[in-house]
Order: C-alpha cells, then structure tokens, then sequence
C-alpha cells in the first residue's frame, strides 16, 4: 500500500510494553524495513527556531536566536543495517554484535543531496564523522570530499561527532547543513531539536526513493498518550513537508507553516513548550486553532 501511494505520513511507534518482545516483533523494525523497502536513503531534519519559542529553549536567547539548522541523516546503512550482527558465544562468554559498513556509493549520495540542499540555503555543509577512530568514517570524509569539488559554491568542514555534539550547544549558529551517518544522526537531529525548546515541535522527511515518508523527529510518548497533552506540531509540520517536497504545493505548504507561527505568536503552548504568561491547551485545542489560522 505504500509503495503504491504518492507519499507516507507516518506516526510514532514503540513503547516499553513491547520492550521485551523479539527482535523482529518490535515496532522500531517495521519503521526501519519501511524505510528500507521504499529505498529511503535521505532523512531530512530541520532545527529551525521559532521566534515565539525562543524562551522555550533550555538555552540562553542568545544562543538559540535565528538558529536554523538542517540534518541530513544517511538512512539505510550504517550499524543499523550492517551485517553480521547478532548474539553468539565466544570463548563461554555471550557477546552481541552490530557491523558499521558503508559502500562509496552509500556516501556518494547521501553527501550529493546535502550539497543540493545547502545550494538553496546558506551554501554551508558540515560533514559529521569519527574519522580519527574509525576506518568507515575514514572512507566517509574522503568520498565527501571528492564530492564536494562538484560543488565549488558549497563550503565544506568535517567534524567528529563528539566536537558536534559540543557545538549544538556552545554555538549552534555556526551550523547550516549537517550531513552525517545513520546511529551519529539519530543522536546529533534529537539534540539539535531540542535546541528549539521541544522535541515534539520537529518534522522530518526521508526521501531517496520513489515515495517519500514523512514523520515527527518525536517518539510515541506513552506516558502521555490519549490524554490530549501530546504536541500536534511536528506531525503537522511533516505535513507541510509533505506538501513541498512530494506533492510541489509551496504555497500550501507555506500556509501551514505560517499557521502554526501565527498561533505560537499568540501564545497557545501545549505543556512540553508551557511557559508563565502563556496559554496552556492540549492536544485537540492547539490543532484546532493551527487549522483556524491557515
């Protein structure tokens, strides 16, 4: 079914009463053999601040101010998919095991769409590895290197994933593309989303293939659900994400965005971005007042 759809808006899956099931009957996996089957080798993160959330974030204002990054996530390689992995006995002892690999051709493309992305930003790349460690990583920074000579207009830096780790915090304005491996950018987009006060607030797309899926960067919050609390904007903004990239309704797309600026601006907050002097609504409310405002 979606294979044969335009598009995929996926919602949130997982919780700890599935925590004990088998591997392979734990919603994460049916999320990664989707991105897998539907040849989702791109996931597309922004970190983008909004203005009337600037005193929502755990940092000072003068950090996160006009703070607008985007992660590029390669999706489809990495320790995640790598093989072997497993559990075995070695020497009496029960080890586990995971294989981070990747093809030149897996960074090959992964760094091509980075550099598309930062031509209609601010012509800026980072590339995010542990190439003093690791000989994958290695590999990594030499491929996105040669790729960056097709790219002149482009500013490319490398940088350990650790040093990036630091810099989200200490001057994440000095950030505006981040292309990274898949387990380094599963890390690196949560921090960078909890720059802009919630991590329910974020969008994200994987592209790559020929049906794109959309998702909130935000897990299934089950201490929360089905008690109207939970952050409807980051499933709204994979929306407008939605619209832009695999549908081509900027305008739309636009539209909601503005909505959802205009209602922060009036300040309706659900309980994750809550501060005094604000309007505190749940779930329904805040969706009903975005959809009031496009």
């Amino acid at each position: 079914m979606c294979k044969e759809s335009d598009a995929v808006l996926l919602g949130a899956v997982g919780g700890p009463k599935w925590d004990s099931n088998p591997q392979h009957l734990k919603p994460e996996r049916a999320l990664l053999g989707l991105r897998k089957e539907l040849g989702l080798y791109a996931n597309i993160r922004p970190a983008k601040i909004y203005s009337a959330l600037v005193g929502a974030s755990a940092l000072k204002k003068e950090i996160v101010q006009d703070v607008d990054i985007m992660v590029v996530r390669e999706l489809t390689g990495g320790l995640y998919f790598g093989k072997p992995a497993g559990f075995e006995k070695r020497n009496g002892d029960e080890v586990g095991f995971n294989t981070m690999i990747y093809s030149v051709s897996e960074v090959k493309r992964i760094a091509e769409s980075a550099f598309e992305i930062a031509r209609r930003r601010k012509k800026k790349v980072c590339s995010v590895d542990k190439a003093n460690i690791l000989e994958v990583s290695q590999l990594w920074r030499k491929v996105v290197t040669d790729v960056a000579k097709k790219y002149p207009d482009v500013e490319l830096s490398h940088m350990y994933v650790d040093n990036c780790s630091m810099q989200l915090i200490r001057n994440p304005k000095q950030f505006d593309v981040i292309v990274t491996e898949n387990m380094f950018g599963d890390i690196l987009s949560d921090e960078a989303a909890m720059l802009t006060g919630s991590i329910g607030m974020l969008a994200s797309a994987s592209l790559g293939g020929t049906v794109a899926m959309y998702e909130p960067v935000h897990g299934s919050a089950p201490d929360i659900a089905g008690q109207n609390k939970a952050n409807p904007i980051a499933t709204i903004a994979s929306v407008a994400m939605m619209l832009k990239y695999s549908f081509n309704l900027g305008a739309e797309s636009d539209a909601i965005e503005n909505a959802v600026e205009k209602v922060l601006s009036k300040g309706f907050r659900t309980g994750d971005i809550y501060t005094e002097g604000t309007t505190l609504v749940g779930t329904k409310e805040m969706t009903e007042k975005i959809v009031e405002y496009i």
